[in-house]
């Protein structure tokens, strides 16, 4: 089947949804900013956050309202699937604003999260029980275990995406990569009404990079995500990787799920187990993501966006070639884990590390002295 004929699978409701998903987001943010001026959502400069003024953190709220007019428009009837997946979308997003709002613990992200996570497994029904050829033999059903491992990959994958939620346009282009190879994988599978919800969400989030990624007509984002958005989008992220890989009727390899967003979780680790040996939480906030390594080595924001985001669909695409070509399953697993040893002993050392990626870059790593002000916008986790 060549990839022309993958595409011709979707219909052209499929495609209108897809049309209007991202033309009503793309149309409501600006008419939503001065609300979220008005009713203070917004995000104030100081400490870690570069960014001039105050910024509305309402990215997420708005892709969220643009994602149920979808399901409620282009689909007669809602299963209880669909009401759990919003449900807990909803709830991450309101957990989002509120912390935006007033700050809240760590512990009430991750609570909300594991909420979600739960919902989505016991009530929905979609939770990583079979890992298929994972260990190198299929039908390896983890029993007991995929309640607490699908809670894992939820909250894993949301907080590597709101780690990555600081530079214009990096969590929105690492969300739309994700989003799009997964709907590959799908199409692949057959797995067409899963492709067209997530194409409908993809749609939603280059919408919303219209207003929050950097072009020649504006420097600077005019939205931003917020920490609802983030949490949105990786629960969304989550969310598609369980359903494709458990499906019994077009099932893909789950050993494809951390391929589809492999620098931002690599990163996530790496950076956590650099705060455990620093015997600080893996969840107190710093300077030292990928992004800020790259930018304190001079790099400018949108080659960030392009190295990183780029990068991720290299890897994504090389995943989906490797196991197309039936590479041994434990092998692409180890691979990972070479990947993600060989980034944190680059990193350890945050001075080294900029050092050498100035020199990479071709500038002068003495001058890497002061952080870059050229990001302008740091997640608040």
């Amino acid at each position: 089947m060549d990839y022309l004929n993958l595409i011709h699978q979707l219909d052209g409701q499929a495609w209108q949804r897809i049309v209007f998903s991202f033309a009503l987001c793309a149309l409501l943010l600006p008419l939503a900013l001065p609300l979220a001026r008005r009713f203070g959502l917004v995000d104030h400069p100081g400490g870690r956050k570069d960014h001039g003024c105050a910024m509305p953190v309402v990215g997420g709220l708005v892709i969220y309202f643009v994602v149920v007019a979808g399901f409620l428009l282009f689909e007669e009837t809602q299963s209880l699937r669909t009401a759990v997946f919003l449900g807990g979308a909803g709830l991450l997003v309101l957990v989002g604003q509120l912390d935006d709002y007033f700050d809240l613990r760590w512990t009430w992200r991750i609570g909300a999260q594991s909420l979600a996570a739960l919902l989505m497994a016991l009530v929905g029904g979609v939770m990583a029980t079979n890992l298929q050829d994972v260990f190198g033999f299929t039908g390896a059903n983890i029993g007991l275990l995929a309640v607490p491992f699908t809670v894992f990959i939820v909250v894993g994958v949301i907080n590597a995406l709101n780690m990555a939620d600081g530079v214009d346009g990096l969590a929105g282009s690492l969300s739309v990569v994700a989003l799009g190879l997964y709907a590959c994988f799908g199409l692949y599978s057959g797995n067409v009404l899963v492709v067209e919800r997530i194409l409908a969400v993809a749609a939603a989030v280059v919408g919303f990079l219209v207003w929050n990624a950097r072009f020649p007509w504006q420097p600077r984002a005019r939205v931003f995500l917020g920490n609802g958005g983030s949490m949105l989008l990786g629960f969304t992220i989550a969310y598609a990787s369980v359903r494709l890989s458990q499906s019994p009727d077009h099932p893909i390899s789950p050993v494809l799920g951390p391929w589809a967003l492999s620098l931002p979780l690599i990163d996530c680790v790496a950076l956590m187990l650099r705060r455990w040996r620093q015997g600080r939480s893996p969840f107190a906030a710093d300077r030292h993501h990928m992004h800020h390594m790259l930018l304190d080595a001079g790099f400018r924001a949108t080659a960030v966006v392009a190295i990183i985001a780029g990068g991720s669909l290299l890897l994504g695409l090389a995943a989906a070639v490797a196991v197309k070509l039936g590479v041994y399953r434990p092998l692409m697993v180890l691979a990972f884990f070479v990947l993600l040893g060989a980034w944190y002993a680059f990193s350890v050392d945050y001075d080294r590390a900029v050092a050498r990626l100035a020199r990479w870059r071709g500038g002068d790593a003495r001058a890497v002295a002061v952080p870059s002000r050229d990001a302008a916008e740091s997640e608040a986790h």
